[in-house]
């Protein structure tokens, strides 16, 4: 299977190495798009996405991982595919908004965060635009984490979350499963637990196909 992972705002490729290398061991093929919000709009992350989404497509059976902002540019991404393109057999979200992030719009106006974050701070802030990326017609697994941050805490008032989002944050209607993980939202691409899920969920795929 080949896998194609985009990493979260403000982070690299390297933020999954340890999921990259156990997807890798378990003898998938993968690849993963790079950006910088600071100097690239979302429009522009998106066509890349694209590209080396239909790349990927033309190499064989694959799934799609996108981190936070990564999954939103992957929904994106695929809701724009043009319909020559085999879509992937499954698309995991791990901690990726499907809502406006709070601590987006708390942040929005404050020039640090629009310096780092650029527009796709601003999107994911914004209502009006998120709600303009559905949710693809394939199947797909969001992975949340539970474990808050004591700093974000107050923002979430009772609300499970990771620190950055809350799991309602990451709940949509046409997610067709939802696993919760007791992981902060930083390190959800390198946790174990979720490169298991992952795994799990690729070889029961695999093993579908093969029947």
């Amino acid at each position: 299977m080949v896998v194609l992972f985009v990493h979260g705002m403000g982070r690299t490729p390297i933020s999954a190495t340890p999921m990259l290398w156990r997807l890798r061991r378990h003898g998938h093929s993968v690849d993963v798009v790079g950006y910088f919000t600071g100097t690239e709009t979302f429009v522009e992350i998106v066509k890349r996405v694209s590209l080396k989404i239909q790349e990927v497509a033309e190499k064989g059976e694959y799934v799609l991982i996108g981190h936070s902002l990564g999954g939103v540019m992957l929904r994106a991404a695929l809701q724009n595919m043009p319909q020559s393109v085999k879509l992937p057999k499954h698309l995991f979200l791990l901690g990726s908004p499907v809502t406006p992030a709070r601590l987006a719009q708390k942040s929005q106006h404050e020039l640090g965060f629009q310096l780092v974050s650029g527009d796709c701070g601003q999107l994911l802030a914004s209502p009006t635009r998120l709600s303009k990326i559905n949710m693809p017609e394939v199947p797909t697994t969001a992975i949340v984490g539970t474990r808050s941050f004591p700093l974000t805490k107050k923002y979430f008032l009772d609300e499970e979350n990771d620190g950055v989002v809350s799991v309602n944050e990451c709940a949509h209607q046409d997610i067709h499963e939802v696993i919760k993980v007791a992981v902060v939202h930083t390190f959800l691409p390198s946790s174990r637990k979720v490169s298991r899920v992952i795994l799990d969920k690729i070889n029961s795929i695999q093993s579908n196909l093969l029947a």
